[in-house]
């Protein structure tokens, strides 16, 4: 199992999640019923409870165990030490303003380095899709290195926002259209 967006695995997620949600809200359910029952449950009763509740554990944990390795950043993560990015960007972020290095274009399949540095307080820095849904964020801290390797597999154009709170004014920290991708066929936007 792969995904290459994160809008493909958000959408496996939501399926398993929702799933893992309706057998808690049975146990949920269960306990809350047998709290109205006159009679009280029976110590065997409970064998098949706290069955059903290591069931969950092991379910949930099994879930991010097995999917972990799916997420399409993670090995770019564990690995970024023998990773060569394809380009590097150096953004500043000062006065709520982001100052990009000029319009960014990357070809599909390439390795990104964003190194961003802020100049006075905590920013974000978000990657957006057209439609407003997140393709990946980082934290933006003062003093510190700052910086997201990203493979960029959809083509399009994003948009970068602040995804931290600072102050009244960060609420209008937005690049529209600052990075485009392409090397994708015109037809599905995937080759």
């Amino acid at each position: 199992m792969s995904f290459d967006t994160s809008v493909e695995l958000l959408r496996f997620h939501n399926v398993a999640y929702t799933i893992y949600a309706l057998f808690i809200i049975s146990v949920v359910a269960w306990f809350g019923y047998n709290l109205t029952r006159k009679e009280k449950a029976k110590s065997i009763v409970r064998i098949p409870f706290y069955g059903y509740i290591a069931f969950l554990v092991a379910g949930g944990v099994g879930h991010h165990i097995f999917t972990y390795n799916t997420i399409p950043w993670v090995s770019e993560d564990i690995m970024r030490h023998h990773i060569t990015a394809d380009k590097t960007f150096n953004i500043e972020v000062g006065d709520h303003k982001f100052r990009l290095p000029g319009k960014m274009e990357i070809k599909k399949g390439e390795k990104v380095f964003f190194n961003v540095k802020s100049d006075d307080i905590i920013y974000g820095f978000g990657l957006f899709r057209q439609d407003g849904t997140m393709v990946a964020q980082m934290q933006v801290n003062p003093g510190t290195s700052n910086d997201l390797l990203w493979t960029f597999n959809e083509c399009g154009v994003f948009d970068i926002m602040s995804t931290e709170y600072s102050g009244p004014k960060g609420n209008d920290m937005k690049v529209k259209n600052a990075v485009v991708v392409t090397g994708c066929d015109q037809k599905g936007g995937k080759s």
